[in-house]
């Protein structure tokens, strides 16, 4: 997805809204050299009542445990970072959207190693986004088992979603495509089955779902979270283990699934087709499932959505983050005292 301010004219950055050509960042910055930044990608949906984010309380969570990892000190609260996200959708009128929080080191120092008073910024994008794999959405995709490797445990923290541990991602993704594959596949540093370049992972067989173990040095996805949530509504057992690459070969349904690909049936492996190469029962009763939940064919009975034009609710089932202006206003405060041309 290419980024344009015709698409959402508004971003959020370092407490306010801001034009989107007005959001600019030092080629000092630290991130930028080293890869210091950690992120989200939260999915907004059109639903009957409105736009409503999905586990955003979850992703905004996951957000600053993976600050916490590298030591990164957002300056906000949770509740500050999801009211800003919120206000974002409505300042850009938006009825569905992919929304990016980002926190990052800025430009300070130039050794590896921050110093501790060097300027940390976050900002939130929104933009547009349809399926992240294209029409492989819903015919299926063709993937790879990529050359390159996860990290292992102990190298990089899988579980921290940060800008740097992409790189990989990158290399995966790349090999994929140039083979004329729409995704690569990643094993661990043991040979044994990791997750997609931007994606976990799932295997049916013999009508149970298997997924490699978050141990295995992937992302601990909260897509997957709500797959095996899903998958327990539905009566279906799910199995978190070890997987040889084999096990693709011999599977009856492979998905994909992440905040951007969502679900993603898997059609061929390798050239080899999966099943009779067209999506299976398991995925498409998981994929109705899913989009159930946001036009109300699937009870939200956990809470997850967040509508975006809710007044004066809290956040729990058919929730929402109230809005409280002090929370701009404290914000906008905080980020004017860490850069002072904010105020002009």
């Amino acid at each position: 997805m290419s980024l344009s301010s015709h698409d959402a004219p508004f971003l959020w950055h370092n407490g306010r809204l801001k034009a989107w050509d007005d959001a600019t960042v030092h080629v000092g910055a630290h991130a930028l050299h080293y890869g210091s930044s950690v992120f989200e990608g939260v999915r907004v949906y059109a639903t009957p009542r409105g736009p409503a984010y999905f586990r955003l309380a979850d992703h905004t969570r996951r957000l600053f445990e993976s600050a916490r990892v590298y030591e990164i000190e957002l300056g906000y609260s949770a509740q500050e970072i999801d009211a800003a996200c919120l206000e974002l959708i409505r300042a850009n009128g938006m009825g569905s959207a992919y929304v990016r929080p980002i926190a990052f080191r800025g430009a300070g120092s130039l050794g590896v190693l921050a110093k501790q008073d060097d300027p940390v910024e976050v900002a939130i994008l929104a933009m547009p986004w349809g399926a992240y794999l294209g029409d492989a959405a819903e015919r299926g995709a063709d993937v790879c088992v990529s050359s390159w490797r996860r990290p292992a445990p102990g190298t990089l923290p899988g579980w921290a979603k940060a800008g740097g541990n992409y790189l990989s991602s990158q290399l995966i993704a790349m090999e994929a495509r140039r083979g004329g594959y729409d995704e690569g596949i990643a094993l661990g540093h043991e040979g044994l089955l990791g997750e997609g370049a931007g994606e976990n992972l799932f295997l049916v067989r013999r009508g149970r779902l298997l997924t490699p173990p978050t141990s295995a040095g992937i992302l601990a996805g909260i897509t997957r979270d709500t797959v095996i949530e899903l998958a327990a509504d539905l009566g279906l057992a799910v199995e978190e283990r070890d997987l040889p690459r084999e096990a693709l070969y011999s599977a009856d349904e492979v998905f994909l699934c992440g905040t951007a690909a969502e679900i993603t049936p898997v059609r061929s492996v390798d050239r080899k087709p999966v099943g009779d190469g067209t999506p299976g029962p398991v995925t498409r009763a998981l994929r109705e499932a899913f989009f159930g939940l946001f036009d109300g064919r699937t009870a939200d009975r956990r809470g997850w959505l967040t509508w975006v034009h809710a007044v004066g609710l809290r956040a729990g089932v058919g929730g929402g983050v109230p809005a409280d202006p002090s929370l701009s206003l404290r914000a906008h405060g905080r980020a004017q005292a860490m850069n002072p041309e904010l105020s002009a």
